[in-house]
């Protein structure tokens, strides 16, 4: 004892000379990630290697204080930096076994190694910690020094200090925190891997119940506050992009943006990016995409387990070995991975992650009955070891469910300014990163057809304009290829029939009519106006079905058209970039519908075409929208491509513009009878149940110059009246032979784009 203690007096006298200064501490500049932010404060992601929410002691709460003294070091206000006798007796310890041994150290002695020495076992550096400690205790306060433990440890799930742990582990702010979840963030320093409730619930509730155990003795906690913690139930977040808002697409979004401005920096100095989404309206379209994609899917049938874990291991119900099998199987949701531990047609027991059994019997098993069956395919047959998806209805009661194949996107913007209010790129952002809003290209099917009828209208149509719905066999000289026969969607045929009426109806045989008399070239040139790219669609009859290729991000864009009178606006996601210490570095000025440098096409088309969609939701293809949302102020139209292979429905109110699309990323058939308005119309429902939920029935205001004119009956006889222009370019009723363009139809004239900015704030005119 007498040479150990010699010799840690001649390292004592030769380190302190070399020990280091500790600016790094009086002068503490974490690193702190890029933050992402709703429109209304709320956090929606968080990028950099170091997830960290820099906290005032002040501002800790008791409870946490009170875990981590109970569980790191109980005198921590009474000692001088090291607990004397602790120290020797791990430092013998250590010295004797060759280093192999974990010796107990202070908060002040973990702050030294955390900022300037390695975790290595040795007695060298464990001298060296003990002097730092010293150093550090006469420089700092005891609440500065713990500030600094609180903020700086890392305690797993790239999480560095207890601000950070308790939003990445239980989705909460530190201050709300109960003392269960206390105990379990304070059982993380000693080891964050063995210790971790996402990779080790069992070993993390063990280490748990020793803080409580420690918590009670030290008289921080009662009888009865120790039985509540430890009976408490804590929900343990797996996700750790899980901000409580489902807003990833948006989160990447932005961070898209700030990186291509500010490079790495971004990760690490703290900067924060406010966008445009409003939370309530993002987690809306989030549930209503993911239930419409559920429902879906559901229609189609069980297709069976998704791959089979070795069981050879597992010899009980509880063998941690399950826990090891569903490691790299990640949860979407509520779509919860499990294990099927036993399973006859009658009833099937499986092992979800964190131990619990689910048991499903009855109608809980109509969904997979098929694949419980022995002439199952072997690959797909429910079996022991079968892994599956399991999630809990409403009852709270267990249900097996499944990952769905097919995709869906939804995107919803103020149609004035173009400010994007809830943006779902695809149904699980971990398991496709793919953003479908704004970068699939599909075909819009009939919902382009709106924008074939309003570039009639410049022509000189008007809803009352009567064309023939009738069968049509396009010759190959017209299609450039083959003769084609195109059909409605439903094989039914009505005979002549106003615009109106077709539209609403969604009649193919009348758009192509249309679009032959108005010339494709012409109509081409006219899309440009809302905002699509004219090789995108060919000027072929076959766009009057919506055979070109459009993004949702551009439908969202042109029908903010029809939405606010005429003027193109430029839908956007981020309001402010902003700098550690809340400065703005760039803010986004948006251009604002009502600038006629913005105007696409004459308000009396827009109003025209707003009064034709508004059709289309009472009484039309998406007449289930006015039923639903118990509504008249809403207009739209459904899309659904050939062999029904993508449905839309993009649809408006004068204050919110929606898409909603699904489909196969690789395109297939989704099933006959998907339409837009069976699969694409109840997402947007769901949307606007939320986005409309407080908002006045409203209309467009009818801009001036609208002429009203007379309809009339196949006999001649006066039976309504209709809305069209003054100017008559052409004559109301469409040639009863259509004839193909040999000549080229003027186009119209382009509109100029005026494009909002991101714009950088000179140092100067930064404020906060």
């Amino acid at each position: 004892m007498i040479i150990v203690a010699a010799l840690i007096g001649i390292v004592a006298v030769l380190a302190l000379p070399q020990l280091p200064s500790l600016d790094v501490l009086t002068d503490y500049q974490p690193k702190i990630p890029l933050r992402i932010y709703s429109a209304d404060g709320y956090l929606i992601g968080e990028f950099g290697e170091e997830r960290r929410n820099v906290v005032r002691i002040q501002d800790v709460p008791a409870v946490m204080k009170q875990a981590i003294l109970a569980a790191e070091d109980e005198r921590f206000y009474q000692h001088p930096g090291i607990d004397t006798l602790g120290v020797i007796r791990a430092a013998y310890s250590n010295f004797a076994s060759g280093g192999k041994r974990q010796g107990a150290s202070t908060i002040t002695m973990q702050v030294a190694r955390n900022f300037f020495l390695s975790s290595e076992k040795t007695l060298t550096r464990k001298i060296y910690e003990a002097l730092l400690a010293f150093k550090i205790e006469h420089s700092l306060t005891k609440d500065e020094i713990f500030q600094l433990y609180v903020n700086q440890i890392y305690l797993g799930q790239r999480a560095y200090g207890f601000a950070a742990a308790a939003q990445i582990y239980f989705g909460k702010s530190l201050k709300d925190i109960s003392t269960a979840e206390a105990a379990m963030l304070a059982g993380l320093p000693k080891a964050p891997s063995a210790y971790n409730p996402v990779a080790n619930p069992k070993r993390a509730r063990l280490r748990q119940l020793y803080v409580l155990r420690r918590m009670h003795e030290l008289k921080f906690i009662d009888n009865a506050g120790f039985k509540q913690a430890e009976d408490e139930t804590l929900h343990v977040k797996r996700d750790v992009n899980d901000f409580g808002t489902h807003a990833a697409y948006v989160a990447e979004m932005a961070r898209q943006i700030a990186f291509d401005r500010y490079r790495d920096d971004v990760y690490s100095r703290g900067f924060k990016i406010v966008t445009t989404v409003v939370r309530d309206e993002q987690e809306a379209a989030y549930l209503s995409l993911r239930k419409t994609v559920m429902e879906y899917d559901r229609r189609h049938g069980y297709r069976g387990a998704e791959s089979y874990a070795d069981m050879r291991q597992v010899k009980s119900d509880q063998d941690e070995e399950l826990e090891d099998l569903l490691s790299d199987i990640d949860d979407s949701d509520h779509l919860q991975a499990a294990i099927i531990l036993e399973a006859t047609p009658a009833k099937v027991r499986a092992y979800v992650r964190g131990g619990e059994i689910a048991t499903l019997a009855g109608d809980a098993l109509k969904f997979a009955a098929r694949m419980l069956e022995d002439k199952a395919p072997a690959n797909k047959r429910l079996r022991r070891g079968a892994v599956i998806r399991v999630t809990k209805d409403d009852k709270n009661q267990w249900q097996i469910t499944q990952l769905p194949d097919v995709e869906a996107a939804f995107v919803a913007a103020s149609p004035i300014d173009g400010a994007v209010r809830a943006l779902v790129g695809g149904f699980d952002f971990n398991r496709n990163k793919f953003n479908h809003v704004t970068q699939a290209w599909r075909q819009p099917g009939s919902s382009f057809k709106p924008f074939i009828y309003s570039a009639a209208l410049e022509k000189g149509y008007t809803p009352a304009s009567v064309i023939a719905d009738e069968p049509i066999v396009i010759p190959a000289s017209e299609t450039g290829s083959q003769a084609w026969e195109p059909k409605n969607y439903d094989g039914k045929y009505e005979g002549p029939m106003t615009l109106r009426t077709a539209l609403t109806k969604s009649k193919n045989m009348v758009s192509i009519r249309l679009l032959r008399s108005i010339g494709a070239h012409y109509a081409q040139e006219y899309a440009t106006r809302f905002g699509f790219d004219a090789d995108k669609h060919p000027p072929y009859l076959t766009m009057a079905l919506g055979a070109g290729s459009v993004t949702p991000w551009q439908q969202l864009a042109a029908y903010s058209v029809f939405a606010n009178g005429g003027y193109r606006v430029q839908p956007f996601v981020v309001k402010q970039i902003l700098d550690g210490k809340d400065k703005v570095l760039a803010q986004f000025e948006p251009s604002v519908a009502g600038n006629e440098e913005l105007r696409a096409i004459d308000p009396r088309n827009a109003y025209i075409m707003d009064s034709m969609m508004h059709e289309v939701t009472l009484r039309g293809t998406a007449a289930r929208a006015a039923v639903q949302l118990k509504r008249r102020d809403i207009a739209g139209k459904t899309g659904t491509t050939n062999d029904y292979v993508d449905a839309w429905f993009c649809g408006y109110h004068p204050t919110v513009v929606g898409i909603a699309w699904i489909g196969f990323d690789q395109p297939r058939r989704m099933g006959s009878g998907e339409t837009g308005g069976s699969a694409a119309l109840p997402m947007w429902i769901g949307y606007m149940a939320k986005a409309l939920q407080n908002a006045p029935e409203s209309y467009m205001e009818a801009p001036e110059g609208l002429t009203t004119i007379a309809t009339t009956d196949a006999s001649g006889n006066i039976v309504g009246s209709e809305l069209a222009y003054k100017e008559k370019r052409v004559a109301e009723t469409a040639p009863t032979e259509e004839k193909p363009s040999v000549v080229p139809q003027q186009a119209p004239a382009p509109v100029q784009e005026v494009k909002p900015r991101l714009i950088e704030r000179p140092a100067a005119e930064r404020k906060n």
